[in-house]
């Protein structure tokens, strides 16, 4: 399922934890914007781990879900990497 991610950090350091596990879940669409195509168990732990990291009195982060229909009408301008699906892994 697709995840948008987006967040409002008060604390520098706050700001920098939680971008760095964004980036370990997702692809970084603007400053505090990732978008993430996880499945719903990897999703819960990754949620999980940012509000460990979050203040709740002081700061925002909000997990939007796309579905099928509405991902395949995202459209794109200029320079944006977008995630894709991994078909294939190799070891």
């Amino acid at each position: 399922m697709l995840r948008l991610i987006v967040y409002d950090i008060a604390d520098a350091r706050r700001l920098h934890k939680v971008a760095e596990v964004c980036k370990d879940y997702g692809i970084r669409i603007e400053y505090s914007v990732f978008e993430c195509d996880l499945d719903e168990r990897v999703f819960q732990t990754f949620w999980e781990c940012l509000l460990e990291l979050i203040d709740l009195k002081e700061d925002r982060l909000i997990a939007y879900r796309i579905c099928a229909g509405c991902a395949a009408d995202i459209r794109c301008a200029g320079i944006v990497e977008r995630p894709r699906k991994i078909s294939a892994y190799i070891i």
